[in-house]
């Protein structure tokens, strides 16, 4: 495969929940250098397995511009099924640029030390949780008597396929037809709920990977992640939208599924009531349909997800990227990685080149999910397990842009490599 960049300035693309040789997973500086304008790359690494996975630039913070795209790998027992790929996407009229530069008003120095804090500018003393009682937080969070901080980018729009529902996707389905609903999350900031409203589904797969079915109409999906949804329509010729809703909100976007003929009605941008913040109650009930072998790690690492709200400062123990110490495994290693984030905000965290089994939340094991992206929320500890059988040097960020931007970062690093 052949990369043009035709964007008139230097970029790069991150093959997301693919395992190629590191020097081909389109990370500036981590991976190789970005593209130039009017240059090109050629990528060549087998696809080991199918799956809804996604493509996006990791250069600069392109990806708000929308540079993201569907990445499916097929499966030849999807044939007869219907697939309908919908992304998911936060817009702005505001350069991303200016964005960030409204966010961090009170600008740290680099590599300010963090601790961990719960709310904006507060570290957790005892006068920070003092001040705090009284305060809900959803179920599913680890730490009951507090609130999180929800989607601090204010966005102009919401798009499902690169459309609001004031002018939304129609697809054309069959009635009672199977179809496979192949949800990606590439907004750079934004968490949803899908709402299959009438509809009932199957969630099957989670980033490409199977899990034993779960039943239901809402699911919830975080930033980078992608949710696969095995549907069977009604017999009848009614339309039937797909909702995605903002966390914490009302905004919504999203697609329509309509047998030809039938009548579409204008849909709001509002649902009727808020969304859920995300939590864990449906990670903790995901099983992988292939787990990963069941065995002791080799070796066990601990992760503090730490940041300044009022400051506008991310990182990753305490530092920002370009200060930490990356995270050293060695070829061949059963690696966990025991994540706890201490502050009040949920960070979709990412591991480039691998992927990585749910093991363990807030100190209760399970076999979970297989994944690429989990969402780890506040005041609560996340496990993840893998296998270190891809060497190089590897980016594991949250995959909140603007966390990112602001120092939320390091590397997986291979000691032989």
């Amino acid at each position: 495969m052949r990369l043009e960049n035709e964007a008139g300035e230097p970029t790069l693309i991150h093959w997301h929940g693919l395992s190629p040789p590191y020097q081909q997973d389109g990370v500036p500086g981590v991976s190789s250098p970005p593209i130039a304008p009017g240059g090109s790359e050629d990528y060549d690494f087998p696809l080991t397995f199918p799956g809804t996975f996604w493509m996006h630039s990791h250069q600069g913070m392109q990806e708000q511009r929308l540079m993201t795209a569907p990445l499916i790998v097929r499966d030849a027992g999807d044939a007869g099924v219907q697939e309908v790929a919908v992304m998911l996407q936060d817009f702005s009229f505001r350069s991303p640029e200016e964005i960030f530069a409204g966010l961090r008003k009170k600008p740290a120095p680099a590599g300010t030390a963090m601790g961990g804090t719960a709310t904006a500018g507060m570290a957790m003393s005892g006068g920070a949780k003092s001040a705090m009682r009284g305060m809900t937080m959803p179920s599913g969070g680890g730490m009951s008597g507090m609130t999180m901080d929800l989607n601090d980018v204010a966005y102009d729009a919401f798009l499902a396929n690169d459309r609001t529902l004031d002018d939304p996707e129609i697809v054309r389905v069959e009635p009672g037809g199977d179809i496979l609903l192949r949800v990606i999350n590439g907004s750079s900031a934004s968490n949803f709920v899908v709402d299959l409203g009438r509809l009932a589904g199957e969630l099957v797969a989670v980033d490409g990977h199977a899990v034993r079915p779960v039943a239901g109409s809402r699911f919830p999906i975080a930033i980078a992640q992608r949710l696969d949804l095995r549907l069977r329509l009604p017999k009848d010729r009614l339309a039937h939208p797909v909702f995605a809703v903002l966390e914490g909100e009302r905004k919504r976007t999203g697609i329509i599924l309509a047998p030809s003929g039938a009548r579409v009605a204008r849909l709001g941008n509002m649902a009727a009531k808020k969304a859920a913040p995300l939590g864990v109650k449906l990670e903790q009930n995901l099983s992988a349909a292939a787990p990963l072998t069941v065995k002791p790690a080799d070796r066990s690492l601990r992760l503090d997800l730490t940041g300044d709200m009022a400051a506008y400062v991310w990182g990753l123990n305490g530092v920002t990227y370009g200060n930490d110490r990356p995270l050293v495994v060695a070829r061949g290693e059963r690696v966990e990685i025991a994540m706890t984030n201490r502050t009040m905000m949920a960070h979709p965290m990412h591991l480039h080149g691998h992927f990585f089994a749910v093991v363990a939340i807030g100190g209760k094991r399970f076999p979970g999910a297989v994944r690429d992206t989990v969402l780890v929320p506040p005041m609560t500890t996340v496990v993840i397990a893998f296998d270190a059988d891809n060497p190089g040097r590897w980016a594991f960020h949250c995959h909140n842009l603007y966390h990112m931007e602001a120092g939320m970062m390091t590397t997986v690093r291979y000691a032989d490599s």
